[in-house]
C-alpha cells in the first residue's frame, strides 16, 4: 500500500510558498517547517500558503536536529541559500538524521566541480546514514534534461551555447546579493568581478580549498559534461555587471538602485572538452526594469544545429515544481550525494507516494 511522502520544509521564504502548496496538491504532507526569521517562526505554514490551518508551526532552524528526529520526515526541501557552503550545516544535519534532502541551492546541482571537499564530506555522511542528498530546480529541467535530450537529436556536436535570464526580485535577498544587485560598479568589480581575474592554477587552488564562488552555469556545465560523457579540459567564468537606464526600486533589497549602478550580473562560463565540444553558457540575474522579462535560449551547434527559445518562463514555479517532482526520484536514489544526472530524466509526477 502506497504512503504519502512526509516532507520537512527548511526555509520559509518566497520559494516555500510554492513548494509547500505543490507538495499538498500532489498528495504529500508537510510535517515540519523551519526558518531563521522571527517574523514567521511560531506561525502556522498556512500563514504563507494562504490556505486553511495545517497544524504545522514554523520552528526555529536552531532546533532542526531534535525536531527532525521527532517528526521523522522522508525528505527535506531546502529553499535558502545559493552556495553549498551556506547550506552545509543544514544538509549535514539532514544526513545525520537519515533524512533525504533536496535543495534549490544552485551550487548543489553539481557541487563536485566547485566545492569537492564539502561534497565528499556530505557524501560520506549520507552513505553512513543511508540517505540521499541532491540539488535540483529550474536548471534541472531547462538547463539540464532539456538540453541533454536535444543533444540526443544531434549527430555531431561542435558547441553548446546557452543564455538564460531571471529577475532576482523573485527569489529573495540572498540571491540578489550574490548577483551584486545594488552595488556601485567599483564595488561590483572589487567584490565580484575581480574574483575571476585569476589563472587556472589559482582557480583550482580556490576550488580545492572550498573558497570558490561559482556562477550558476559553472555547475550546469559540469552537469552537462557528466551527463553527455564529456571530459572537461578547462573551465573559466567571467562576471560582468548589468545596469539600467533609470533608477530602479528593489522591494527585495529595500532600496532604490541608482541609474548606472549594478542591477545584477551576467556570468559567462566557457568549458572546453577532450572530445572537442565547447560549452559557452551565460546566466543573467538582475533586478528587472519594466521592459525586461525572463528568457531561456539554447543552441546545439553541429549536424543538425538546433535552437530552442522559451520567452517568459515561469522560473520560480518551474523551480519549485522541479523540486517537488524530483522527490520520488530522491527517495529511490542510492545513498550518498547523488546529482540528478545520475537519476532518470525529470518528469511529471501525478502524486507523491512512496
Amino acid at each position: 500500500m502506497s504512503k504519502k511522502i512526509r516532507v520537512a520544509q527548511i526555509g520559509c521564504g518566497k520559494m516555500s510558498v510554492y513548494t509547500m502548496r505543490y507538495v499538498f496538491e500532489k498528495g504529500g504532507e508537510i510535517v515540519c517547517a523551519y526558518d531563521v526569521n522571527k517574523g514567521v517562526i511560531g506561525k502556522d505554514i498556512s500563514y504563507l500558503t494562504k490556505s486553511e490551518n495545517k497544524g504545522v508551526v514554523i520552528e526555529d532552524v536552531a532546533n532542526l536536529e531534535n525536531s527532525l528526529k521527532k517528526h521523522k520526515p522522508d525528505v527535506a526541501i531546502i529553499t535558502t541559500m545559493s552556495l553549498i557552503k551556506d547550506i552545509y550545516d543544514v544538509m549535514k544535519i539532514c544526513a545525520k538524521c537519515g533524512v533525504n534532502a533536496i535543495s534549490t541551492c544552485e551550487e548543489a546541482f553539481f557541487p563536485m566541480n566547485s566545492s569537492p571537499k564539502i561534497t565528499k564530506e556530505l557524501d560520506k555522511i549520507a552513505k553512513e546514514h543511508n540517505c540521499t542528498l541532491t540539488g535540483s530546480g529550474y536548471q534541472d529541467t531547462s538547463w539540464g534534461s532539456l538540453i541533454s535530450v536535444l543533444c540526443g537529436t544531434t549527430h555531431k556536436i561542435t558547441k553548446i551555447k546557452g543564455k538564460s535570464s531571471y529577475n532576482v526580485e523573485d527569489y529573495g535577498i540572498a540571491l540578489a546579493e550574490v548577483h551584486g544587485s545594488g552595488l556601485t560598479l567599483q564595488e561590483f568589480d572589487e567584490k565580484i568581478a575581480s574574483v575571476d581575474r585569476i589563472s587556472d592554477e589559482e582557480r583550482q587552488k580556490l576550488i580545492k580549498s572550498g573558497n570558490y564562488s561559482p556562477s550558476y552555469m559553472w555547475t550546469v556545465n559540469g552537469w552537462l559534461c557528466e551527463k553527455l560523457g564529456l571530459t572537461v579540459v578547462s573551465q573559466t567564468q567571467k562576471c560582468v555587471p548589468q545596469t539600467y537606464k533609470k533608477d530602479l526600486k528593489s522591494s527585495t533589497l529595500n532600496m532604490t538602485i541608482k541609474k548606472g549602478h549594478a542591477t545584477g550580473m551576467s556570468a559567462v562560463v566557457t568549458t572546453t572538452t577532450k572530445e572537442g565540444i565547447t560549452l559557452e553558457t551565460e546566466c543573467i540575474g538582475k533586478v528587472y526594469g519594466p521592459d525586461e522579462f525572463d528568457q531561456n535560449e539554447w543552441t546545439i551547434e553541429g549536424e543538425p544545429t538546433t535552437t530552442v527559445v522559451i520567452n517568459r518562463p515561469a522560473t520560480v514555479e518551474m523551480t519549485c515544481a522541479s523540486i517537488v517532482n524530483r522527490l520520488p526520484d530522491l527517495i529511490k536514489a542510492p545513498a550518498g550525494y547523488v546529482t540528478t544526472d545520475k537519476m532518470a530524466d525529470i518528469n511529471y509526477k501525478l502524486n507523491l507516494t512512496k
